[in-house]
C-alpha cells in the first residue's frame, strides 16, 4: 500500500509537469489547427533561463527561495516573449498557407530553438545548485512527500484552475473560445484575432515555462535535448485528454504521470515507456477523439 500511495505522489508530480506543458499544445491546436513542435523546446529554454537566475543568485535558505521565486517570473516573461516573436515570425505569415508548410515551420523553429540553447548554454548537461528551497517533508501512511513535490502538485493544480476560469469566466476568454469556434465570424464580432492568437502564444509557453523550471528543480538537471522528450509526453498527454481541450489536457497530463509511475513502479522502469504508450493506443483505440472530446470550445 505504501508503494502503490508513494508512486501515485510521483506520478501526480510529472503528472502536473507534463499536463502544464501540454496546456500549450493544446490552446495552439484549439485556435490555429496547428501542431506547435517547438513547445517543448520553448519549456526547456524557461529552465534555462531559470537556472542562469538561480545560478546568479544570493545565498542563504531564505534568499535563495526569493530568487527561486524571480527565476520563475523571468522565465515565464523570456519565454512568454519568445512565444509571441516565434508566432509573429514562424506561423502568422503562414496562416493562409497549406497545413503542411506550417508543419515544416513548426518542426524548423523546434531545431532552431534547440539548437540555440546548445550554442548559449553548450551541449553539456547542466545541474541546478541544492538546497534551492527549505528542507522538509511530510510522511502519510508510509508515503514521503517532499516540499518540492508539495510545490508542484500544488503550484500545477493553481495554475490549472486559474487558466480555466480564466478562458471560461472572463470577457477575453469568451473571445478566445469564440476565436476557436470560428475566426471570420469573431471578427465580424469586433474581436481583435490576432491578438487572441498571439496572447494563446504567450500564456501556453509561459505555463511550459514554469513546466520546465519544475522539471530543473524536480530532477536537478537540464540538457539542450529535453524538449523532445517532455514536449512528446505533454503530447500524447494532450492527445489523450482530447487534443483542443483545456480540461482534457489537464487530465490527460495527470493520467499520464500516474501511468509512468505505475509502470515503473511495479513493472519495471525500462518497460515503463512500452506499457503506457500500449495503454494510450488501447485508450485511442475505444475513444479516438480523447477521454473528453477533441474540442471544448465547440460544446459551449
Amino acid at each position: 500500500m505504501d508503494v502503490f500511495l508513494q508512486q501515485t505522489i510521483n506520478g501526480l508530480t510529472v503528472g502536473g509537469i507534463y499536463a502544464l506543458i501540454a496546456l500549450g499544445y493544446t490552446m495552439v491546436y484549439g485556435v490555429l489547427r496547428l501542431i506547435n513542435f517547438a513547445h517543448g523546446d520553448l519549456s526547456v529554454l524557461g529552465a534555462y533561463v531559470g537556472l542562469v537566475v538561480l545560478t546568479g543568485g544570493a545565498t542563504g535558505s531564505g534568499a535563495q527561495t526569493l530568487w527561486v521565486a524571480l527565476a520563475f517570473i523571468v522565465a515565464v516573461i523570456v519565454v512568454g516573449a519568445a512565444g509571441a516573436v516565434l508566432e509573429f515570425t514562424a506561423y502568422r505569415p503562414l496562416r493562409k498557407a497549406d497545413r503542411l508548410a506550417a508543419v515544416v515551420s513548426a518542426l524548423g523553429a523546434s531545431l532552431l530553438i534547440e539548437n540555440g540553447i546548445m550554442l548559449i548554454w553548450g551541449p553539456q548537461l547542466r545541474v541546478f545548485p541544492q538546497g534551492l528551497l527549505p528542507a522538509g517533508h511530510l510522511t502519510a501512511l508510509g508515503a514521503r512527500i517532499e516540499l518540492l513535490q508539495i510545490l508542484i502538485i500544488g503550484g500545477s493544480a493553481l495554475l490549472m484552475a486559474a487558466l480555466y476560469l480564466f478562458v471560461h469566466h472572463t470577457r477575453f476568454g469568451t473571445a478566445m473560445r469564440a476565436a476557436a469556434i470560428d475566426q471570420d465570424a469573431a471578427r465580424l464580432m469586433g474581436i481583435n484575432v490576432n491578438l487572441v492568437i498571439t496572447s494563446v502564444f504567450v500564456i501556453g509557453p509561459a505555463l511550459g515555462a514554469i513546466g520546465g523550471l519544475f522539471i530543473g528543480l524536480y530532477y536537478r538537471q537540464v540538457y539542450f535535448t529535453m524538449g523532445w522528450t517532455y514536449g512528446l509526453n505533454a503530447f500524447i498527454a494532450a492527445i489523450l485528454g482530447g487534443i483542443g481541450n483545456i480540461p482534457g489536457a489537464m487530465l490527460g497530463g495527470v493520467l499520464l504521470g500516474l501511468l509512468n509511475a505505475y509502470a515503473a513502479g511495479f513493472v519495471s522502469s525500462s518497460w515503463q515507456g512500452a506499457i503506457t504508450f500500449a495503454l494510450l493506443i488501447a485508450i485511442l483505440l475505444v475513444r479516438p477523439t480523447g477521454l473528453l472530446g477533441e474540442r471544448v470550445a465547440e460544446k459551449v
